[in-house]
């Protein structure tokens, strides 16, 4: 049976209506092709659905069943259409994003907040993780996109943008204060205990890849799982942290934790907006990203 949907909606207005004169009026159509749509239905379906009565029509018995399960249906679509028209006026909706300690707080952080304020319906969802991670998973669909820090290899179709510079540094606490203001090698630091991010992290990577260009490799004592842990860790004089600046910052402001000197600094890398142009972006999604500043690439 192959009947035309626009006859079960007809069918469902006269039913609600209990009248073709009503039913016309709600669905802008006349009378009579109200009518005329009510009888094919009847012919398609073998039964009559509906009587007459002296205010209008009700439904007959077989018309009642149908009708029990139609306005469910059609219940569903006229609501899936107004979830649909709320999320494109971004009265509803869902964000997806992927992000690290690091990224989440030193860069995405405000935005979210100034989004919030201007559109409170939206939920957005972030999960926390290391750069491999937040790859992981926008290759996987399951998030919008991703602010992860360079160094990182994507694979084809994922796009980027550079969005805020960021610097690696040594940092030590008061145990260390005969190396403050003394200009270093790097190839001092194997004669103190370290402190450093795991080894599943760009920051890590990165840091690693450059001390090895400059004949160091070193084995830290503590490997910890966030930038913030590092810096309580230093203050406690337990080793030298390394770790991106933004986190020492208020320590090093009040004194606590001081930044060692090189001969040469580890060059400045980026915190990174990535998406696919393989998976579709929401209208949410979107419009953060136009907050962001980021111009998709097709």
């Amino acid at each position: 049976m192959n009947i035309d949907m626009e006859y079960y909606k007809i069918f469902y207005y006269v039913a609600r209506e209990g009248s073709f004169t009503k039913a016309g009026e709600e669905l802008c159509v006349s009378q009579p092709a109200v009518s005329q749509s009510i009888k094919i239905l009847e012919e398609n379906l073998g039964t009559k659905l509906f009587v007459r009565v002296p205010k209008g029509v009700k439904l007959t018995p077989e018309g009642e069943a149908l009708y029990s399960y139609i306005k469910r249906g059609y219940e569903y679509i006229r609501l899936g259409e107004e979830q649909f028209r709320k999320m494109l006026d971004l009265e509803h909706g869902e964000i997806r994003i992927g992000a690290s300690d690091m990224t989440l707080q030193f860069y995405l952080l405000p935005y979210l907040e100034r989004f919030h304020e201007k559109y409170p319906g939206i939920k957005v969802a972030v999960t926390n993780g290391p750069t491999p991670n937040t790859l992981s998973l926008l290759y996987d669909g399951k998030i919008d996109f991703g602010v992860v820090s360079e160094p990182f290899q994507a694979k084809a179709g994922i796009r980027f943008k550079r969005v805020r510079k960021i610097k690696d540094i040594f940092v030590a606490g008061s145990r260390f204060g005969h190396l403050k203001n003394k200009i270093m090698d790097y190839k001092d630091l194997k004669d103190f205990p370290i402190i450093s991010l795991e080894q599943n992290t760009s920051t890590r990577k990165y840091v690693d890849e450059f001390l090895k260009d400059n004949q160091v490799i070193l084995n830290p004592e503590f490997e910890l799982a966030t930038s913030d842990m590092i810096v309580k860790f230093a203050m406690r004089n337990l080793g030298i942290g390394c770790v991106v600046k933004d986190f020492a910052q208020e320590a090093i402001k009040s004194e606590k934790l001081f930044e060692l000197q090189f001969s040469r600094s580890i060059p400045e890398r980026s915190i990174c907006i990535v998406y696919s142009r393989h998976n579709p972006i929401s209208k949410a999604a979107g419009k953060l990203l136009e907050i962001l500043s980021i111009q998709q690439e097709r």
